[in-house]
């Protein structure tokens, strides 16, 4: 019998079994993934890290193979105007810098992150099986039964949901979630460009969405564009000249000409807010806890904060000889994590409500306020801290750097 299943083999869910058998060596961990092992190889997209996560990521022993692919955001930009503008005034602005030095985010594309989690995995001896989904989940006193695709079955004490924000286990295990849809899919796709983007991030603010374009290594950068859903599915289908004017005419040419390199895709956006992150032996980490809008970039980052709290909890518990999987131990976790979560889905709700608005007086209530907080170093500071997640007082250990 395993001690710990988990269901998902992204980021979140390898972090979570590398947070817990790296702190807990005898516990038996794996990983079951529903998609073919090729495919995690293929994934072209890249992720803002904060500084919280990649010291989680040093404690892991795998930061310095991540590194070297990680692009430090040494500035943000932010501004607020129409499609058409032909210039977007910059109402904010951040150095990239918290109080220790560090950036407050990076830049990483998914394959390195995602290579090394699985290298620490191998060695640690967690084992990884793919192409395999869960189709069915039964709950003992002592234990979970869960039927794989190819009719297998596992028994585990602790069953660890990370298969994303359609999870199939949220919806076995019976827990309900809060779900809208915001009429809105998010573009995404790596763009190449004549000048260097000096490390800087920029996000505008434009009647459809927030638009942003993040640095990665060796003049290109990601793009993460807002649009609504029929339009969105219009650009990506469209061929890549026509889909380069159109991104142009939203960021200009400061980068010089910009190229789009391999896929483009569109993913449907909404607000998923799981009612409980728990149950008898059961838990909910990342997007299939709360799935949120991507305009602060801290969806991932959330899931890492799960991942974190959840391996505190788990290891902390074993290491009393208390059962890891009991409800009551699985509560401490859920009140950790749930308002955190709770509040940054609706401050990301808020904040798509108000910036996707073109209405004029709402327009030059938000510029106000952008750009009253410009001037406040102090405030900014605070806000800085907050994205780079150094200065939250529950920080779980892993966040600070520290080992479990």
């Amino acid at each position: 019998m395993l001690d710990m299943l988990v269901v998902g083999g992204g980021y979140v869910g390898l972090s979570a079994a590398v947070a817990v058998k790296q702190a807990a060596p005898h516990l038996n961990v794996a990983v079951v993934e529903a998609a073919p092992e090729h495919v995690w190889k293929n994934d072209t997209r890249a992720s803002a890290i904060i500084a919280a996560a990649a010291k989680m990521l040093e404690v892991f022993g795998i930061w310095n193979e991540i590194e070297p692919e990680a692009q430090p955001i040494t500035k943000m930009i932010v501004t607020d105007s129409k499609t058409s503008d032909p210039v977007r005034p910059v109402f904010l602005t951040f150095d990239g810098e918290v109080a220790d030095g560090r950036p407050f985010a990076h830049m990483i594309p998914n394959v390195a992150m995602v290579a090394a989690l699985r290298g620490a995995c191998e060695r640690l001896g967690i084992d990884i099986r793919h192409g395999l989904g869960a189709t069915e989940l039964k709950t003992h006193d002592t234990h979970v039964t869960v039927t794989l695709s190819d009719g297998s079955a596992l028994e585990t004490r602790l069953l660890v949901a990370c298969d994303g924000v359609r999870s199939t286990l949220r919806d076995l295990a019976g827990i309900r979630s809060v779900t809208w849809d915001y009429g809105q899919s998010g573009i995404v796709a790596t763009v190449e460009h004549e000048r260097p983007h000096d490390g800087c991030a920029e996000e505008h603010f434009l009647p459809a969405g927030p638009f942003a374009i993040l640095p990665l290594k060796n003049n290109r950068s990601s793009l993460v564009w807002t649009e609504r859903t029929h339009e969105a599915d219009r650009l990506v289908a469209a061929d890549d000249l026509i889909f380069e004017e159109e991104l142009e005419r939203r960021f200009g040419h400061k980068l010089g000409n910009l190229k789009v390199i391999g896929d483009k895709r569109a993913f449907p956006l909404g607000l998923t807010l799981a009612r409980s992150f728990v149950a008898p032996r059961f838990a909910l980490a990342g997007d299939a806890a709360h799935g949120i809008h991507p305009i602060s970039g801290q969806g991932l980052n959330l899931g890492f904060k799960d991942v974190a709290a959840l391996a505190e909890t788990v290891v902390e518990a074993d290491r009393l000889g208390l059962d890891i999987g009991s409800i009551n131990i699985l509560e401490r976790y859920q009140t950790w994590r749930r308002f955190d979560t709770f509040r940054m889905g609706v401050t990301t709700d808020v904040l798509n409500r108000l910036f996707s608005n073109d209405a004029t007086p709402i327009r030059i209530a938000r510029d106000v306020g952008l750009g009253i907080v410009d001037r406040l170093p102090r405030l900014k500071s605070f806000f800085i801290g907050q994205a780079a997640g150094t200065t939250a007082k529950d920080n779980p250990r892993l966040l600070a750097g520290q080992t479990i």
